[in-house]
């Protein structure tokens, strides 16, 4: 009946809006432990554990020849980084808080928030992790020397960007249907650890296998990264423009679902799951 409104400036809008988003990526951040030293501590146990699995597998299937030349472990890491940048980031959208979610009884809280914050908490994480593990081999095993730090980089961060723009497909079909988009995005991860190219070089491919993976925009991402970060390679058949638009049409059509989705939503869909 009564309702007091406060007004607010521009200014003083967006200052809550970015509150809004840090409390909720920390909120991100925690929800795999109640402490987060030990939420991001688990994150890198899970990337050593992969650089790991990956080293011996080259190893004992006799596969380092094919490797770029320089160091190893480095080339390893490169895939893996880049891969769990995009997987953590199709995961955290993906599972971000949707239209129909109790949390969007909140006034000040809408779906642009929760996606923000769910894509910054994975890029935090997984940037943090990489740092660590680098400093630590750089200190304590060898120095490591990368040949553009800066682009390589910018390929860490394309490979985010582009499993944000595939999270924001499966979020905006996830009300209608989730136990499908469910299933599609566990395959769609799967399928990455064949389909993202890294454990092989794109130049090594043969000419009939290079469509198997040239629709992924993580296999250029991965394939233009070792070439930014190795002196020594040179990608000829990957190209970092094709990821960019590939994410900026994913994002855009992402968009799109998630505003007609949200305009159309019920209450009683969350009651159905």
């Amino acid at each position: 009946m009564f309702r007091y409104r406060r007004h607010q400036s521009s200014f003083a809008r967006a200052l809550t809006t970015l509150e809004l988003i840090f409390h909720s990526v920390v909120r991100s951040v925690r929800a795999r432990h109640n402490n987060a030293f030990i939420a991001i501590g688990l994150n890198m146990l899970q990337v050593v554990m992969f650089v790991i699995v990956f080293y011996f597998m080259f190893t004992v299937l006799k596969m380092r020849s094919s490797a770029v030349r320089g160091d190893f472990l480095l080339y390893v890491m490169s895939g893996i980084f880049l891969f769990m940048c995009h997987i953590k980031a199709i995961s955290a959208v993906t599972g971000a808080e949707g239209p129909n979610s109790s949390m969007m009884q909140h006034a000040p809280l809408n779906t642009a928030i929760t996606i923000t914050a769910a894509a910054l908490g994975a890029l935090y994480t997984q940037l943090l992790s990489m740092f660590v593990i680098l400093f630590i081999y750089h200190v304590a095993f060898t120095p490591i020397e990368i040949y553009q730090p800066g682009a390589a980089f910018g390929m860490v961060m394309l490979s985010w960007f582009t499993g944000c723009a595939v999270g924001m497909i499966f979020l905006s079909a996830k009300p209608w249907a989730p136990a499908a988009v469910g299933i599609a995005s566990s395959l769609y991860q799967r399928a990455n650890m064949i389909a993202s190219g890294k454990m092989f070089l794109a130049n090594t491919l043969p000419g009939f296998m290079l469509p198997i993976f040239d629709w992924n925009p993580l296999f250029h991402t991965i394939d233009q990264s070792r070439g930014f970060v190795f002196i020594n390679y040179n990608p000829h058949f990957s190209n970092w423009h094709y990821a960019l638009w590939v994410g900026v049409g994913l994002t855009m059509l992402g968009l799109m679902g998630e505003f007609y989705t949200r305009r159309r939503v019920s209450a009683s869909w969350g009651a159905r799951r």
